[in-house]
């Protein structure tokens, strides 16, 4: 199976910025490679952000916060009717972001970059791009013995020659100083002090043949990783190690998700979606009524599960995910793209996609299965 392109989900939005020479700080022993100038160049602020096409969106308490292409961050404090645009310090794409409450968050993306809120998204700091994510790779293999210090030169000493252009593509969090961040060809690192230092997780991973890794999740006392070519993962141990978990399906999985009983969901391309009950031992095939990829979901409220496609369509499961029912009529918006979806502070939805944000407001108890 041919490989999908890292950052799938936002190629189709995606804009990369022209490799050039700049000043940058690179850490010792990493030789300076063609520097994207988005990663030194802050984010316009325009009132075009507001149509930009958005990756991501969620919440921070009662706000809504969305990131998207060259660098725009959006945050709403009148559930999503209204956007003001975030001071950010990079023009690269964003693809995901998460906030643990209403002050701290983080988003990734593309060049390697994650940045950093503590007001609620209203501004962001840089603390990671792809040389310092380089120069950390160098040292972790340095200190590292036996017979995976060779694997891990030679995978630190391409994230070197190829330059920042590795993309980040989710993140997790399980509390404001553990955390994830995960994206193209197995690349992973992890905090455990609110993103002040960073760890390479590559070798905790048991992904040898470098897949791209498109989302994570927590339920229960497991982790979980999603992948391309059928690529699932759990960690039992905290992090510490994640095993591969047998799959019916080997067309690629872009997210997680995980109902209140502890049931988790993978879904992916061309609308597969399937369910496990028993911590990924097993899984059944869940008819999502779909072909188009399906990109993003989360939880409501009121323990509905959601999830968007690349189609536009909106489904809705009240089953802890066994099986959703796609949304027709109302208030929904023209089938474009959609990226990601979130629950505003008044129970709307507001959805992500290649023209930027809209409110859609649901009648959930319609739908009940």
């Amino acid at each position: 199976m041919a490989r999908l392109n890292p950052g799938a989900l936002s190629v189709m939005f995606g804009a990369c910025a022209t490799l050039v020479l700049a000043t940058t700080t690179v850490a010792e022993g990493v030789t300076p490679a063609a520097v994207p100038v988005a990663l030194n160049q802050s984010a316009l602020v325009t009132p075009k952000a507001l149509g930009a096409a958005m990756l991501a969106v969620t919440s921070a308490g009662k706000r809504l916060v969305a990131a998207g292409e060259r660098g725009t961050i959006l945050y709403s404090d009148d559930a999503g009717r209204n956007w003001q645009q975030a001071r950010v310090p990079v023009s690269v794409s964003l693809t995901a972001l998460k906030f643990v409450d209403d002050r701290q968050g983080w988003a990734v993306g593309h060049q390697g970059v994650v940045l950093h809120s503590t007001d609620g998204g209203v501004t962001w700091s840089k603390q990671l791009d792809g040389i310092h994510v380089a120069a950390l790779a160098v040292r972790a293999a340095a200190a590292m013995t036996g017979p995976e210090q060779q694997r891990a030169q030679a995978d630190a000493q391409r994230l070197v020659d190829d330059g920042p252009d590795k993309p980040f593509l989710d993140l997790y969090f399980e509390n404001a100083n553990s955390g994830y961040v995960l994206g193209a060809y197995n690349l992973m690192l992890r905090t455990t002090d609110s993103g002040a230092t960073w760890q390479p997780w590559q070798s905790h991973v048991a992904n040898p043949k470098g897949l791209h890794l498109y989302g994570m999740h927590g339920t229960g006392n497991a982790l979980y990783l999603a992948g391309e070519q059928g690529l699932l993962l759990r960690s039992t141990d905290q992090g510490v190690s994640f095993v591969t978990l047998a799959t019916p399906y080997k067309g690629s999985y872009f997210g997680l998700l995980a109902a209140r009983n502890g049931a988790l969901l993978a879904y992916g391309l061309r609308g597969n979606a399937w369910w496990s009950g028993d911590q990924g031992v097993s899984w059944s095939k869940v008819d999502t009524g779909i072909q188009a990829s399906l990109a993003g979901g989360t939880e409501l409220a009121d323990g509905t599960l959601v999830l968007v496609s690349q189609g536009g369509d909106i489904l809705l499961s009240h089953d802890q995910g066994r099986s959703f029912v796609a949304q027709t009529g109302g208030d929904l918006p023209p089938a474009l793209p959609l990226s990601a979806i979130a629950q505003a502070s008044d129970g709307a939805l507001v959805v992500a996609g290649l023209r930027g944000l809209r409110r859609v407001v649901i009648a959930t108890s319609s739908a009940r299965q």
